[in-house]
């Protein structure tokens, strides 16, 4: 029974792991500074199109995660990039996927879209 220490510690070590890992790939934001920059930045919604069409963050375009492989190239490395999805999840693997293509200014909303309480543009 000494051995059950080694699953809730493997665990934990994993779990700090990942928040490293995360923290190196994209700077997470609170809506308030989220909302102090997005402007001056290239804001985009990582959601599938009908949860970007059902609502998104007025001024944001979508490319889906689905194809941030193929569509990285619409994402310029000279400004800073500043990235959404519902809860957060998603934006870590976009990220992911533009730091590989050497596009490295990244943020995302704190809680996602879920969270914001700002302008939102809902479609038809």
């Amino acid at each position: 029974m000494d051995w059950l220490w080694i699953i809730p510690l493997g665990l934990l070590i994993y779990m700090v792991g990942a928040g490293l890992y995360q923290r190196k790939q994209i700077k997470t934001l609170t809506e308030e500074e989220f909302r102090e920059g997005y402007r001056k930045a290239q804001l985009i919604d990582v959601r599938e199109p009908k949860e970007y069409e059902n609502g998104h963050i007025l001024g944001a375009r979508n490319i889906p995660l689905s194809q941030m492989r193929m569509r990285y190239k619409e994402v310029r490395n000279d400004q800073p990039v500043y990235l959404y999805c519902e809860s957060g999840m998603r934006t870590v693997r976009a990220a992911s996927v533009l730091r590989k293509k050497n596009i490295k200014n990244l943020y995302q909303l704190k809680g996602g879209f879920k969270k914001w309480g700002g302008k939102v543009k809902r479609g038809k």
